[in-house]
């Protein structure tokens, strides 16, 4: 796999540098972030994306900023506090993803034991960290266990992007396909450009290749042609949030491609880590789904718009899939099948 630097910390730590996703597959841009609110903006513009990287962000800026209040502030319950509005902050930028308000929460627990301002910015500096590498400890263990599901020569349908952009390391429901080429195992991936961002096409089929994968770009709607003919074997996705039921929120269009493969007696598998899995959400119904700009449909990669300018347009970003199109779902502590409320609950 060629490496790329998908997020660094300043020298100073009071920054957070990203590789933007919004730029690719055309430029490889860093961006830079110092404050919340460029922090929140990277998040909500998708210059980061993808549930475990955005928990990886979170993490850092949690970090980044309490760096950035010892600078002016040496007291202990005053930073405390002023931490927690900005963790809220951070929450609300993106609805979905269960892994924001994870990782956010897991370092303010860290901060709220805190008695001193050198030991709050030594805790939170090793628990991002911590969640960083727990991450790449993950997308190791999830892509083996999905690899074990395939054999040399299967065809295998993604959508979205869930390589290294959306995580820190092989990723989760692209995860199987890096290590793979890593071991001169063969496969061949259809992605899915995914509309309306397009991740599929800009991201996933970018990763793919400059990892040596044999990949081929369809568009959203030639899934089900794919599979009739034969091509498909498995399909991958990754998750943002899983309900305690195995309801599964990803993005818009992956409940479309497992309804094809219940169809087609395709396998339709789920790849993300356990802190994705929401137990307090007892199914898909209580699944918060982010509404995005109608822009994005109409016009965000046009040179001029591609819809009459006084059409309504809706556009959520993200979709349910129901537990019961779902054959297993694969986390780092194992693959979990139906059902899904005896086994996601035995993880924990």
């Amino acid at each position: 796999m060629e490496a790329f630097e998908a997020l660094s910390l300043g020298a100073d730590h009071r920054s957070i540098t990203i590789l933007d996703q919004s730029q690719l597959p055309n430029r490889m841009v860093y961006h830079t972030a110092t404050t919340l609110e460029e922090m929140t903006e990277a998040i909500r513009s998708l210059r980061v994306r993808g549930a475990p990287a955005i928990g990886i962000y979170a993490g850092y800026c949690v970090y980044v900023l309490a760096q950035q209040l010892s600078q002016t502030c040496q007291d202990i319950m005053s930073i405390q506090k002023q931490l927690i509005h900005m963790g809220e902050v951070l929450i609300a930028a993106r609805p979905t993803a269960v892994n924001l308000p994870w990782a956010v929460k897991r370092m303010l627990q860290k901060a709220s034991v805190c008695t001193s301002v050198p030991q709050l910015l030594s805790c939170l500096g090793e628990e991002c960290v911590t969640i960083h590498q727990e991450d790449m400890e993950m997308c190791l263990k999830i892509s083996e266990y999905g690899l074990s599901l395939l054999k040399e020569g299967d065809g295998v349908l993604t959508h979205c992007n869930a390589g290294p952009l959306a995580t820190s390391r092989y990723g989760t429901g692209q995860g199987p396909f890096h290590l793979a080429a890593e071991r001169g195992f063969p496969l061949h991936v259809y992605a899915d450009e995914t509309r309306p961002l397009l991740q599929g096409a800009r991201l996933t089929a970018w990763e793919l290749k400059r990892a040596g994968v044999d990949v081929t770009l369809i568009c959203d709607n030639m899934a089900s042609m794919v599979m009739r003919e034969g091509r498909i074997q498995a399909c991958f996705v990754g998750c943002d949030r899983v309900a305690a039921n195995g309801d599964v929120a990803n993005k818009i269009g992956t409940s479309g491609v497992a309804i094809l493969a219940k169809h087609y007696g395709i396998p339709f598998y789920v790849l993300g880590p356990t802190s994705t899995i929401d137990l307090s959400c007892p199914d898909g119904e209580h699944i918060p789904i982010e509404l995005r700009d109608p822009e994005e449909i109409r016009s965000l990669w046009y040179q001029e718009p591609m819809a009459p300018q006084d059409v309504p347009c809706l556009n959520p970003a993200f979709d349910v899939t129901d537990h019961s199109l779902i054959t297993a779902i694969i986390t780092e502590k194992g693959i979990c099948r139906p059902p899904f409320t005896q086994s996601l609950a035995s993880l924990f």
